[in-house]
C-alpha cells in the first residue's frame, strides 16, 4: 500500500514517526517556490518537527514553477512522504524514519495560478520560501498580470500585490520571505529585483511603501545532505521496514542548519525556530557561511584530488583510509581553523569542525569524490586563496596540508587530451573527464615543460587573482609536493609532507 491521509490512521509501527491526523488539518502558513528534496528536507522538515511540537501549526503549500514531471505522487500521496534519517552526530549512529505532514498540496503554476493568489491574500500566511536555483533570482522585465508571470520574483511580486490589495496595512499583513538559493546574499538580491520590477510595472507608491513596511526579505543558508530517493535495494529494504510504500520517500543526514538574517520582528513570526537548534535566526549570519564554506566546503576541494587519484571513490570510503583522513583532520583543523577569514571563536570552529568530520563518514551518503572537482579551479579561489593568504599574514610560512592539496589539484587538472569540446586527464592509467570551466586553460598549460608547468599556472595573476608568488616558498612547496606524486604515486607523497 502507499502512504497517503486514508491508511495513516490504522498504520503502527515502532520504526516510523507518525504524524496525528489533526496535523493535516492545519491552515497554510508558508508558500514555498519549489518541489525539490533540499527544500523537503530541512524547511519542510523543522516546520513538520514544529508542527508535532505545537509550535507552529501551519502547514506547507508548494508551488512547482516548472513543466518538468507531474503531481501525481503529491496528489496520490496527499503530500505526505518519509524522510529516512541516516548517519553520524556527535559519533552516534543515526537511524530515523519521519512520516512528514508538512505540506498541505502541491499547486502548478501554470494551471493553478489564481489559487496561489489567494494563498497570498490569507492573513493566515506568514512566511514565503524559495530554492529556484541560483539562475531562479535574475531580473526579468515582465507584467506581474501574466497568468503566471516567467520568473520567480515578478511570481512573488505578484503574489505581494494581491496582498496588499487584499489586506492592506494592518499587522496580520506582515510576511517573512526566506530565499535558500546558493547565492551570496540570496534574499537581498531578491528584494532588489522585487523593487525593480515594482518600477518597470509602475505600481502605486503606496504599494512600494507597503512593501517596505510589511515584506521582510532574509538571506539565509542551508546545510544538509539531502540526496533524496535511494537506490532501488535500498528503498526495498526501507519500504519493507515501514510497511508501505512511498514515491516520495527521500535520505537525508543527521547534521541540519538553516541559519535565517533577521531581526527581532522577524525572529517573532517565525515561531518555528524554537523547534530544533539547527534553526537560527541572528542580525549576522555570515559567522555560519564562513565555517560552511571553509571547513566543509573547504575542506572537500582540497582533498578532492587527492582522494579520487588515491583510487577512493566517496567522501565516506576516505574516511576509512587512516592516510586521506589524517590529511583531512590536519588540513582542517590544523591550517583553515586558525585562518578563517572571519572572526570565529576558536572553540567554534572546533566544534563544527567535528561535526563536519562525522558527515564525511556517514556510510548511507555516497558522495563522489569525482563530483566534488566539478568547477574544481573556482572552489579553489572562492573557497582556499581567503584562508592561504589569511594564513601567511598571521603565521608568514607555508600551509603544508594546503600546499599539498593545490599540488594534487594541478596534478588532477593537467589535461592529457581533448575530444571535441570535452577534456580528460590521466592518472595511474585510469582516464577521466575534467569539468571545469578553465579546462580549455589547463589544456593550454599541459602542452608546456612539465617542469615549468606549476610555476606557470601558479604565477598567473589573471587566473588566480592573487599575487601567489608573493607568498613565501609557497609556490616552490607545492612543486616540490607535485614532484613527488609524480614520483612516488599520491599515497607515497602524502606520507612525505611534514
Amino acid at each position: 500500500m502507499t502512504i497517503s491521509k486514508d491508511i495513516l490512521k490504522n498504520l503502527k509501527n515502532e520504526n516510523v514517526i507518525i504524524p496525528d491526523n489533526t496535523l493535516l488539518n492545519l491552515p497554510e502558513k508558508v508558500l514555498q517556490f519549489g518541489t525539490g528534496v533540499l527544500l523537503r528536507g530541512l524547511p519542510d522538515y523543522f516546520i513538520d518537527k514544529a508542527n508535532r511540537k505545537g509550535l507552529f501549526n501551519g502547514r506547507v503549500a508548494v508551488v512547482k514553477s516548472t513543466s518538468k514531471g507531474d503531481l501525481k505522487d503529491f496528489n496520490e500521496q496527499n503530500g505526505l512522504y518519509t524522510i529516512s534519517v541516516r548517519g553520524l552526530e556527535n559519533g552516534q549512529t543515526v537511524k530515523e524514519n519521519i512520516i512528514s505532514s508538512s505540506i498541505s498540496r502541491v499547486l502548478s503554476a501554470d494551471k493553478e495560478w489564481s489559487d496561489i493568489l489567494k494563498i497570498g491574500q490569507s492573513p493566515a500566511l506568514q512566511v514565503v520560501v524559495s530554492n529556484t536555483t541560483e539562475v531562479g533570482i535574475s531580473l526579468l522585465k515582465e507584467s506581474i498580470d501574466l497568468a503566471p508571470p516567467v520568473s520567480f520574483p515578478a511570481k512573488l511580486l505578484a503574489v505581494l500585490y494581491a496582498r496588499y490589495k487584499a489586506l492592506g496595512d494592518i499587522n496580520a499583513a506582515d510576511i517573512v520571505i526566506i530565499a535558500t538559493e546558493l547565492i551570496p546574499e540570496n534574499g537581498k538580491k531578491l528584494e532588489s529585483i522585487v523593487f525593480e520590477l515594482t518600477e518597470f510595472n509602475k505600481l502605486e507608491p503606496e504599494f512600494v511603501s507597503w512593501l517596505k513596511a510589511h515584506a521582510h526579505f532574509c538571506n539565509s543558508l542551508v546545510d544538509r545532505i539531502v540526496p533524496g530517493k535511494p537506490d532501488v535495494a535500498t528503498l526495498e529494504k526501507l519500504e519493507e521496514q515501514l510497511g508501505y510504500s512511498d514515491n516520495l520517500l527521500i535520505m537525508a543526514e543527521p547534521y541540519r542548519l538553516w541559519a535565517i538574517e533577521g531581526d527581532e520582528k522577524v525572529a517573532g513570526l517565525l515561531s518555528f525556530k524554537e523547534a530544533d537548534k539547527g534553526i537560527i535566526v541572528k542580525p549576522d549570519i555570515e559567522i555560519y557561511r564562513e565555517l560552511k564554506v571553509r571547513l566543509l566546503n573547504g575542506s572537500h576541494t582540497l582533498s578532492s584530488g587527492i582522494a579520487y587519484l588515491a583510487g577512493i571513490d566517496t567522501v565516506a570510503n576516505a574516511m576509512a583510509d587512516q592516510a586521506i583522513k589524517s590529511y583531512i583532520v590536519k588540513v582542517m583543523q590544523s591550517e583553515i581553523v586558525p585562518a578563517i577569514p572571519y572572526e570565529v571563536p576558536g572553540d567554534e570552529a572546533m566544534v563544527f569542525s567535528a561535526a563536519v568530520l562525522d558527515r564525511f563518514a556517514n556510510p548511507y551518503i555516497k558522495h563522489l569524490w569525482i563530483n566534488i572537482t566539478f568547477q574544481y579551479t573556482m572552489k579553489m579561489k572562492i573557497r582556499i586563496l581567503p584562508v592561504l593568504t589569511q594564513y601567511y599574514k598571521l603565521f608568514n610560512k607555508v600551509p603544508s596540508s594546503i600546499a599539498f592539496g593545490f599540488a594534487a589539484f594541478l596534478c588532477f587538472m593537467r589535461t592529457q587530451k581533448k575530444e571535441e569540446n570535452q577534456y580528460f586527464g590521466q592518472y595511474d592509467g585510469k582516464e577521466y573527464l575534467i569539468t571545469d570551466d578553465q579546462a580549455a586553460y589547463f589544456y593550454e598549460k599541459s602542452k608546456i615543460d612539465e617542469a615549468e608547468y606549476v610555476n606557470s599556472v601558479l604565477s598567473d595573476q589573471q587566473l588566480w587573482e592573487t599575487d601567489l608568488p608573493g607568498l613565501k616558498d609557497f609556490i616552490k612547496t607545492v612543486e616540490e609536493n607535485y614532484n613527488n606524486i609524480k614520483t612516488f604515486g599520491i599515497t607515497e607523497a602524502l606520507a612525505k609532507t611534514k
